[in-house]
């Protein structure tokens, strides 16, 4: 029977598309996954969605949507991406599945009936976007300490749970279990700045706002979001409090490892297994934590065009090599760095020069020499020995690696033993041995030596670059190697490879890509500016009380003009706004207004408005406008143009 390995990620907050940084941790949790099956574990993996909070609440609301039906939008989407990049997840929870609310308030009231939650009320700092409570102490130059935004004074009844009652007990966990958090410095960080201060008291309800799990016996209360997401690791798997859980809850729990980002350490660290101790269950295995992908060259944001998506990088370089460098650019200590112009060195130097290479240079040698027939004719000289200690020693080392989540080394083990064949054909020569009749065998032998050692690096790869792996043992014509054969040389007794090989990894011309990438960046930003002025031209009801009184010569300074309509066009990106030519007498303008929801061009041409002729010309989607159509507005978001009552000349002044 198989032994079981039980590995999830952090479930993916719904406010919006995740992008690379976010999906990182997907296909690092994934490559561990399908590394474990290769050894031979009976592998099972969670993820999914975190679908409540104040924040869905409000990105809902300006969405014009129920709380539901954008988080059904925007799961769909995750799930997508994840799907993209290859993510064998066994398990998609959402926490607005039935089952899983259903246990969320069962777990709530169980801790509540056994004096772990009581009823209090909070004051304090509150970070939406963290769905983190603060006190002042906390604040760092007044903002939110674990992401630096703006925080609001807030008051409100709340459910607490004790969380100092089971702090000693966590203490002596971390101290029986030294393994249990990874890096080790993420738990010097949790002992030293939370433990030995003292914990406070978690807030584990809200009632200002609705979009929750209720408290079933208290409906003017939610369930906070950590007791709502942390549960999920459980519930997902057939956790039930009432003692009627599932089979594969009985054979999954507790967890091997939960694969994290460092910003969520604290509340998987210290409140889940404080959760864990109080429901009376086991603690999971291990906690990773780990850094962050970060943008080379400054933040990414949507408004300057620059955020980079896992989707758009799989359109451009697919998706194995989005997956190779995202796991190599991660050390397990620290933080990594990524932009579009490293992922393009990194294919041209590792995948297309060492990796692909190999496999296109050995498979063409093979079909020029020997018509694709690979076989050993054992004619051996030192230097096979050499290679033969590298490829034959990966596995033990790659492994290694995986066992300490150390993804970027043991990826760079298999590159290695890539290297040493590489190296192996400068020494050994095979061009110039086909000179020689004498040396057919020796040739033979070399070709036999480097396909073994690509079927075996690439049996180490798959885990990592999926399709790839597939691709190359297609075109070897042989079966990858098992884990209790991947560490040894010479199983094959001939092959014929294919005459048509496949380009793995096409190199990249940098300058082309990154002129395709600056467009794509550049039409971001256009339509980030587009959504600006729409929204800013968006009709909507305006306060109708009377304003403040001011003087003549305040509304002196406004010029009014009568403008005849002579062209009328839709902007073509956008669905908002006009692009009008008018004639004031002599002079010609253009003019973009946002009322292209109320009229259509052929309407308003040749028609006389009222405008305002001397606003600053301002850019709208590229169209520079030199005026502003005034329009009236009822109750109800309805929009008229005023015009003269009697026929006027263009060109004169509204007073």
């Amino acid at each position: 029977m198989k032994e079981k390995f039980y590995i999830t990620t952090a479930i993916a907050y719904t406010s919006g598309k995740p992008h690379i940084g976010n999906t990182y941790e997907a296909i690092l949790a994934d490559s561990i996954a399908r590394f474990k099956r290769f050894e031979g574990y009976d592998v099972f993996m969670q993820t999914g969605t975190d679908e409540h909070g104040q924040k869905i609440e409000e990105k809902a609301a300006a969405a014009g949507k129920t709380p539901k039906e954008f988080v059904d939008g925007v799961a769909k989407e995750i799930q997508s991406i994840w799907d993209l990049v290859g993510v064998s997840y066994d398990k998609f929870i959402r926490t607005t599945d039935e089952y899983h609310e259903k246990q969320v308030q069962k777990i709530f009231k169980k801790l509540y009936e056994q004096g772990d939650i009581y009823k209090g009320s909070y004051e304090g700092w509150y970070c939406t976007p963290c769905e983190s409570f603060w006190t002042e102490s906390q604040l760092v130059d007044g903002k939110c300490p674990d992401c630096g935004r703006e925080v609001k004074k807030s008051q409100e009844e709340a459910y607490f749970f004790k969380m100092s009652k089971y702090a000693d007990k966590l203490m002596q966990y971390y101290n029986e279990h030294p393994e249990f958090i990874l890096p080790v410095s993420r738990k010097n960080e949790m002992v030293n700045n939370f433990l030995k201060p003292g914990l406070q008291d978690l807030c584990v309800s809200r009632s200002s706002f609705k979009w929750g799990i209720p408290v079933d016996f208290d409906n003017k209360h939610v369930v906070y979001v950590w007791l709502d997401a942390l549960t999920n690791y459980i519930t997902g798997i057939g956790y039930d409090v009432d003692g009627n859980n599932d089979e594969l809850y009985n054979k999954l729990w507790p967890a091997d490892v939960h694969v994290i980002g460092k910003d969520i350490i604290r509340f998987h660290t210290i409140y889940w297994p404080i959760f864990l101790m109080a429901l009376g269950l086991p603690l999971p295995k291990k906690v990773y934590g780990h850094g962050w992908l970060l943008q080379e060259g400054g933040k990414m944001s949507k408004s300057k065009g620059n955020v980079i998506y896992a989707d758009d990088l799989v359109g451009f370089f697919g998706k194995d090599a989005v997956r190779y460098y995202v796991l190599t650019a991660m050390p397990q200590d620290n933080d990594g760095l990524i932009s579009w112009e490293s992922v393009i060195e990194t294919i041209n130097s590792d995948l297309a020069n060492v990796y692909g290479n190999l496999v296109s240079r050995t498979i063409a040698m093979s079909n020029k020499y020997f018509g694709g027939i690979v076989e050993n004719t054992n004619v051996n000289e030192p230097v096979d020995e050499e290679l033969k200690a590298v490829v034959t020693s990966a596995r033990d080392k790659v492994k290694a690696k995986m066992d300490e989540y150390k993804i970027a080394d043991a990826i760079l083990e298999i590159m290695n033993l890539f290297r040493r064949a590489n190296k192996y054909i400068d020494e050994t020569m095979p061009w110039a041995l086909a000179k020689d009749a004498e040396k057919q065998d020796r040739l033979k032998t070399v070709l036999y030596n480097l396909t073994e050692s690509i079927i075996i690096g690439t049996s180490l790869l798959k885990p990592f670059l999926t399709d790839t792996a597939d691709k190359v043992s297609a075109m070897l014509n042989v079966k990858l190697r098992e884990y209790d054969q991947a560490d040894k040389f010479g199983l094959i007794d001939s092959v014929k490879v294919t005459e048509t090989p496949e380009i793995l990894f096409a190199r990249l011309d940098s300058a082309k890509v990154m002129e395709k990438v600056n467009a794509m960046i550049e039409e971001r930003k256009e339509k980030v500016e587009v959504k600006k002025e729409e929204k800013k031209d968006q009709p909507k009801t305006h306060d109708h009380t009377a304003k403040e009184q001011i003087d003549f010569e305040d509304f002196a300074k406004v010029e009014l003009r009568v403008a005849l309509v002579t062209a009328c066009e839709k902007v073509e990106k956008s669905k908002k706004l006009l692009k009008l030519t008018v004639k004031l007498g002599e002079e010609t303008r253009t003019v973009v207004s946002g009322i292209a929801g109320y009229y259509t061009p052929e309407e308003l041409i040749g028609k006389k408005l009222t405008m305002v002729t001397n606003l600053k010309p301002a850019k709208l989607c590229g169209i520079v406008s030199e005026g502003m159509i005034v329009c009236a507005e009822d109750d109800n978001g309805n929009i008229a143009y005023l015009s003269p009552e009697k026929d006027v000349p263009d060109g004169s002044m509204v007073f």
